[in-house]
């Protein structure tokens, strides 16, 4: 019978047998090394999901009695839209999607399907998204919780229930393409530019839209009278009589962390919304680059207050 250093000095254990005992002992440290690495990637990659979702104020349009399940209707002057489901279930969500389809769906306004979206879903400004974040948001949501909740078709007049006609609306109006760093400002002027024009979407609700709904360009941010539900939106640009030019850094830093206004008062319910749902949730870093990039907007001098024909000549030029 052989003994234990018999079979150690054999050679044909140490030919076949020890190279396969080796190459497995290789094996195992490897896959103790690298299989705790890809665990650590997802969950570092869904807690940054998870931070886009809030900022991008998804759960404000996508949340109505449970979680994502749409339904939530937003009321505006083309109709009512109700933002549909995002869970990941498979019949009524977004369950059966592939990462490119909710790329695709962001960047260029489109379904799985090929169909159009209304721009009340914004990928107007979700399309400056950085891939990597949508990802990021992509692998969080399909973490969450299915919910078999149907979205709601949307109440719409005749004239703009056709998803035919919104590519010819795109095509005059919607410019995709992802933001694109300006070297002429600092790394953290470019992170608040990011942060407002892109995930905070700050201009869908901030800027005037012209007859057809596209935003006015020439007055960016500067405010509107007609915006979500009816409801006045103020002007951010740094004009000092109508919009918030004589508000200080720190001033503007604690409206982003608390809703709370110069003066001492608070911040009306559509913006309290806002600002509990993502604004709120901003880290110190990212606030200041937001008021940072606020800050920097030339000033554009436009009172919602004041009673206008909205029929006038002027304004239906712009």
């Amino acid at each position: 019978m052989k003994t234990l250093s018999h079979w150690f000095f054999d050679p044909v254990w140490q030919r076949d047998v020890v190279p396969v005992c080796l190459r497995c002992l290789i094996l195992a440290v490897f896959f103790l090394n690298t299989g705790l690495q890809p665990v650590c990637a997802a969950d570092a990659l869904i807690e940054r999901g998870r931070y886009i979702f809030t900022i991008a104020g998804c759960a404000s349009c996508h949340t109505h009695a449970a979680a994502f399940p749409g339904g939530r209707s937003l009321d505006t002057p083309f109709g009512t839209f109700y933002p549909p489901n995002i869970t990941p279930d498979r019949e009524q969500g977004i369950g059966d999607w592939s990462e490119a389809d909710f790329r695709r769906a962001l960047a260029e306004g489109v379904s799985p399907q090929g169909e159009h979206y209304y721009p009340a879903f914004p990928y107007t400004s979700y399309t400056r998204m950085s891939q990597a974040d949508m990802r990021a948001l992509y692998a969080y949501l399909m973490t969450r919780q299915p919910v078999a909740s149907a979205s709601r078709a949307h109440d719409l007049p005749w004239f703009v229930s056709s998803r035919q006609l919104l590519g010819l609306w795109k095509a005059g109006r919607f410019v995709p393409g992802r933001y694109q760093y300006d070297p002429g400002h600092t790394d953290d002027w470019n992170r608040g530019a990011y942060l407002a024009q892109a995930l905070g979407h700050c201009g869908e609700c901030h800027t005037p839209r012209g007859l057809l709904g596209g935003m006015r360009s020439s007055r960016y941010l500067a405010g509107t009278r007609n915006g979500p539900e009816g409801r006045m939106v103020p002007n951010i640009t740094q004009d000092r009589e109508t919009g918030i030019g004589d508000w200080s850094p720190a001033e503007q830093r604690t409206f982003l962390s608390s809703g709370r206004l110069p003066d001492g008062a608070y911040t009306g319910p559509l913006m309290a919304e806002v600002l509990g749902s993502s604004s709120m949730s901003l880290t110190a870093a990212d606030r200041q680059a937001l008021a940072t990039y606020l800050q920097s907007l030339p000033p554009i001098h436009h009172d919602i207050y004041y009673q206008f024909d909205p029929f006038a000549d002027q304004q239906l030029r712009e």
